[in-house]
């Protein structure tokens, strides 16, 4: 495993992080849960991402269980604060104060620890002052509930808003957690420079486009079942990718995978990693030789002329446009 500084601090991540949303107490039994948390362990990760909200709840249970009886200071645990969970009350939901500061002990509850290494505002709230947001996260930080803080899916104007509050109060603003991969490329232009800027790494979620970049999903072919698309919850994420014309080309990515002696999903997950602002990428699993097979991607180098005939393959069917950002 190889690791890497988050943003412009001093804590170092594992280039391959293993997150649970859409598993870990919805789609896969605890004992399986379990039993990839170990082998995430196992295969050198020591980064662990989760939210309040997976499995509304459940999962930041699951997870908690999971890595009970490991010393603390070996591994680096993450959560989110946003959506609604609970009862969903007036108040169970955004970026206001009640409901960050409620939260964040929640989730230290349920993941069974004193601290999360990183604390992140799961979307952008527009209801409420950014102000009141930012001095809530950074009391947060001052209590020692969470060591740093980030976003997930903001934009870049609202990146830049964020880290200048940060730097009043004083408090490290340090990531953004984006959708990243060969097919949705919507931080690029933008996202990426403003993060660089400001001090921010990305740690990106959905590397394979839900499975897309397995190659598993051949095009004019029922998706085979068990599948992410055929999954109630899986499908709505996975739906944007299942055409034809962009099954067809993620078929012509094979040989290139074969030239640099990876599987298609090893290929998609380095390909996010060369490029230099993304400190992690994100690994779910519902079996633990998934994670054996994506950990693979760890520190692998891919050549420039293997990266432009990705994108001459790719060309037409990659999502660009950095407007996308919000709309995830």
């Amino acid at each position: 495993m190889e690791f890497r500084r988050l943003g412009r601090s001093g804590l170092n991540i594992s280039e391959i992080s293993y997150g649970n949303w859409l598993t870990h107490g919805s789609q896969v039994e605890e004992d399986q849960a379990t039993a990839c948390v170990r082998a995430a362990l196992d295969a050198g990760i020591t980064t662990f991402d989760t939210a309040d909200v997976y499995a509304n709840t459940k999962a930041e249970e699951v997870l908690g269980r999971a890595l009970k009886g490991e010393r603390r200071a070996s591994y680096e645990l993450f959560t989110k604060v946003y959506w609604p969970t609970g009862p969903k009350g007036p108040n169970d939901k955004g970026l206001g104060r009640k409901h960050v500061l409620e939260s964040i002990d929640g989730s230290l509850k349920r993941l069974q620890t004193d601290y999360v290494d990183l604390y992140q505002a799961h979307r952008y709230d527009r209801t409420v002052p950014l102000e009141e947001t930012m001095l809530a996260f950074a009391d947060i930080v001052r209590s020692g509930k969470a060591l740093y803080i980030g976003v997930s899916e903001w934009n870049a104007e609202q990146i830049s808003r964020g880290a200048a509050l940060a730097r009043e109060l004083n408090v490290p603003f340090i990531s953004n957690q984006p959708q990243y991969s060969m097919l949705w490329r919507v931080i690029e232009s933008q996202v990426v420079p403003t993060s660089e800027r400001e001090g921010l790494s990305q740690i990106v979620f959905s590397p394979i486009a839900q499975g897309i970049l397995t190659g598993k999903y051949a095009p004019g072919q029922p998706a085979p079942d068990g599948s992410r698309a055929t999954d109630e919850n899986g499908s709505k994420m996975i739906s944007r990718w299942m055409r034809d014309d962009v099954l067809a080309k993620v078929q012509e990515l094979k040989p290139l995978a074969d030239e640099a002696g990876l599987s298609l999903a090893q290929l998609a997950v380095a390909w996010v990693l060369q490029n230099p602002n993304v400190a992690s990428a994100i690994i779910g699993a519902s079996r633990p030789d998934q994670v054996n097979e994506n950990v693979k991607a760890a520190g692998v180098k891919l050549e420039a002329e293997l990266l432009a005939k990705i994108d001459a393959v790719l060309d037409g069917v990659a999502e660009t446009d950095p407007r996308l950002t919000v709309t995830v």
